[in-house]
């Protein structure tokens, strides 16, 4: 009878947990996909007063997360030496805005990432003024943690590992430490609190209330790593320790999607909980070992296959390698680096020591780092990641049968041997040029793109990125059609950091940048051209349709003409009305389906006259938000009034399938 009572009480608390599962699923699913939040402001401008929880500065720009009313993000350009201090109550005076999302199919949305932080609307500041200094006491104790870090040699680590404070980390050592797949040591995490609790249970190890006393320190741990929710996960499972893990992540999992749904687009949120999930599942696979080495490789192994899919749609390749790499980096981190940073905080005489043991953690990531085998893996979609972890789970529980997974990996890495389909892709790249065709299994980029106003690396953060997410692993050929910088300014980051097997330049004299160039494809050994007529890939044919030497290097670019599947494309680079005059004169082009504006939509290009000739089905116009040219011009838009107009400051990203002429655009 007893035993009778125990299972059914046991069934209906799985039923409870099947229920609440299913429930936070529909939850989460409908919130995210019909975006529902609310929140006490309205974009415009306004004045408002908070305080400040996180600050980052960078050059001229502050960076500030307040809390009013709800948190927001605030970003304030100045030459003049401000600074803050975490809890500092300001007058915030400016415009607040949505945030952007991304403008680049598949890369990083920033609108979503700030959802998943309960942030609704960044402010972009006039004027900051302090009303008040900070009189928080936690605040100010974090405030001291951080002014005790600031002579330390060793600051940028030691924010990284005891306050999951990445901002000094250098980005080179970063994107190694991510291609070893090891940045999970970086982020405070589960390690990170267990370490904490067990040196705290040590002390408190004969006093009665030591879980209260350790529970409290943690969640004031959490506190100071801004509530990370891997943290928050550690913290909430060693509060709940007492009861069944299976049962408590989920609990834990489901409390704080409902408490934010939007923490399912946030990465540390999903590396967090579905790895702890499958050690806590599948740890037992580790209990038929005793040696220590053998038990981490297992560990390291479940914990690799447990990311693979969150690795593929968030980085677009796997470094099957990791598990390996983690073997010697794990120890490391756990036993030498993050107790030395405790210790370094609270001592600073051990920075020199600490210091050593991170130039030595740095030089082994670069060493192994040659040793790589990073496959590129197409985004997938939500049932080809659900058929991973199905995958996954199988294998784990019959590991016989492993062989499933690795073939699954090798179809996917190979995917696009499998797509004969072709497309054009506009990518917006700002004030400047880039189009990706990918006809079948040949790839051909068009323009980089490229910003002399800014730093930031667009091969690196749209271009790369976005080929990878594609599955694509290198480019046949990059066509440069012309010397500007808007055009071809980011070609010399592109070849060194991704495979070009050929590079197309135009009938001009080599200007500085493209000799700069050139001398970089010829150190790695790269073929480039000139004066190419035509381009044959499969049966396909690229026709370069502008031959004569011009005086400006705009009237110079290559105006590229293509039949593919009947559909009609006329590429026209930055040629002006002279260009256009000529090639009427020389070529019968009429019906165009695909036209791409020349010149960003200048008034330079794009006459009445070669409209009305050529008649596009579909104009598009590659151009920056909000540009010093005023791009396009209002009597182009008139002209092209005649076709369909897409404008990537409009609508991001315009992908076209050529087979079927369907449009989609990244923005609506």
């Amino acid at each position: 009878m007893v035993l009778a009572k125990l299972l059914l009480i046991k069934l209906k608390t799985n039923l409870v947990y099947k229920l609440l599962i299913c429930f936070t699923i529909i939850y989460t699913f409908y919130i995210t996909n019909n975006l529902i939040y609310y929140s006490h402001y309205q974009e415009g401008d306004i004045t408002l007063i908070g305080h400040i929880i996180d600050i980052s500065y960078k050059e001229n720009k502050i960076d500030l997360t307040i809390k009013a009313k709800e948190k927001i993000n605030v970003s304030y350009y100045t030459d003049e030496k401000i600074t803050f201090e975490l809890g500092d109550e300001v007058k915030v005076t400016g415009t607040l805005v949505r945030p952007y999302d991304n403008t680049v199919f598949n890369l990083f949305n920033y609108r979503k990432y700030l959802l998943s932080n309960k942030i609704y609307f960044v402010l972009n500041a006039r004027e900051i003024v302090k009303i008040k200094d900070n009189a928080n006491i936690f605040y100010k104790i974090k405030n001291s943690i951080y002014n005790r870090m600031d002579n330390l040699k060793t600051k940028a680590y030691v924010q990284a590992f005891v306050l999951g404070d990445n901002q000094g980390l250098d980005d080179g050592m970063e994107v190694i430490y991510q291609e070893n797949g090891i940045t999970h040591l970086l982020a405070v995490s589960g390690s990170h609190t267990t370490f904490l609790a067990v040196v705290l249970l040590l002390f408190l190890k004969k006093f009665k209330y030591k879980h209260l006393i350790i529970s409290l320190f943690l969640i004031f741990y959490a506190f100071l790593t801004n509530f990370t929710p891997s943290i928050l996960r550690a913290v909430f499972l060693f509060i709940l320790n007492k009861y069944d893990k299976k049962k408590t992540i989920i609990l834990i999992a489901c409390l704080m999607l409902w408490y934010n749904p939007y923490y399912i687009y946030n990465v540390g949120f999903l590396f967090s909980f579905v790895i702890c999930f499958y050690l806590i599942y599948f740890g037992k696979l580790t209990n038929n070992f005793k040696n220590y080495f053998v038990k981490l490789f297992i560990t390291s192994l479940i914990c690799f296959m447990a990311s693979i899919p969150i690795m593929i749609n968030n980085f677009y390749y796997i470094n099957i390698m990791s598990p390996l790499i983690n073997l010697i980096f794990i120890p490391l981190v756990t036993f030498v680096i993050f107790p030395l940073c405790l210790i370094t905080l609270i001592i600073p005489w051990f920075d020199n020591v600490l210091l050593l043991c991170l130039n030595m953690m740095e030089q082994l990531s670069i060493f192994f780092n040659q040793f790589n085998i990073n496959l590129i893996m197409c985004k997938v979609n939500i049932l080809v990641f659900i058929l991973y972890y199905v995958v996954i789970s199988f294998v784990l529980l019959k590991p016989k049968y492993f062989y499933i997974l690795i073939i699954m990996i090798i179809l996917h890495n190979n995917i696009k041997y499998f797509n004969q389909n072709n497309y054009l892709t506009m990518i917006d790249v700002g004030q400047g040029d880039s189009i990706l065709l990918e006809l079948k299994n040949k790839h051909i980029l068009i323009d980089t793109g490229g910003n002399s106003f800014s730093d930031y690396n667009i091969a690196v953060n749209k271009l790369i990125p976005y080929f990878k997410s594609l599955g694509i692993k290198k480019i046949d050929y990059l066509i440069l059609t012309h010397g500007d910088y808007d055009h071809m300014g980011e070609s010399i980051n592109l070849v060194n950091n991704f495979e070009v097997e050929k590079v197309i330049f135009n009938n001009n004299q080599y200007n500085d940048l493209e000799l700069e160039l050139i001398k970089v494809l010829e150190e790695k050994k790269i073929k480039y051209y000139q004066n190419i007529k035509a381009l044959n890939i499969d049966n396909n044919k690229l026709y370069f349709l502008n031959n004569k030497i011009y005086d400006e290097e705009n009237d110079n670019s290559q105006v590229i003409y293509a039949i593919i599947n009947n559909i009609k494309l006329l590429l026209m680079g930055d040629a002006s009305l002279k260009v256009e005059n000529d090639i009427l004169t020389k070529y019968n082009l009429k019906d165009i389906d695909i036209l791409k504006v020349g010149h960003h939509g200048s008034r330079t290009s794009s006459s009445e006259q070669f409209i009305s000739k050529i008649t596009p089905k579909y104009s598009l116009i590659s151009v920056g938000a909000n540009n010093w040219y005023n791009h396009p011009h209002e009597e182009v838009l008139e002209n092209l009034n005649i076709s369909n107009i897409y404008r990537t400051d409009v609508n991001g990203s315009i992908k076209i399938e050529l087979d079927e002429l369907k449009i989609k655009t990244c923005l609506s």
